[in-house]
């Protein structure tokens, strides 16, 4: 009996060792930062400042080509003004999640932002199976966008 109470107790003091060195936190990877190829730096600033209501934020290049945006806390969009290819399929896209999917959406229409579902038949949102309501629209190169209500 002392056996196997030892043999737990040292377990039990052990086993978290174990657990930590073989995960360590700092050597998981986190998401940073998303960037894209945009024809006209400009046009494509204005419709995520003004479409998307994301925040300019000041880069390090300052070359009149790039242009970074605050997507929430430590996470940023880095626009490119370059050519690079088109991506048509919806299911490559960037997604944001916003409190009041109804709210965006008169947001989108008072500055006349084409949106459709998942489908693309119409303007009323997709409900996921989970529940979450979703919509899809354009940035002015082309990439698709979800916005969507998740919590």
């Amino acid at each position: 009996m002392k056996n196997v109470f030892f043999l737990l107790f040292t377990v039990a003091l052990i086993a978290p060792r174990i657990t930590t060195a073989q995960v360590n936190k700092a050597d998981i990877p986190h998401f940073n930062h998303a960037a894209i190829c945009v024809k006209d730096l400009k046009k494509s600033t204005d419709f995520y400042r003004s479409a998307l209501k994301l925040e300019e934020i000041a880069n390090p290049f300052n070359d009149g080509i790039h242009a970074w945006f605050s997507m929430g806390p430590a996470l940023q969009l880095h626009i490119i003004q370059r050519g690079c290819p088109l991506l048509e399929n919806k299911n490559t896209h960037l997604c944001f999640s916003v409190a009041s999917l109804s709210g965006f959406i008169t947001h989108l229409e008072k500055r006349n932002v084409a949106y459709t579902n998942l489908k693309g038949d119409s303007k009323i949102p997709t409900t996921r199976i989970d529940g979450v309501k979703q919509i899809y629209l354009q940035d002015p190169d082309g990439y698709w966008i979800e916005i969507n209500d998740a919590k």
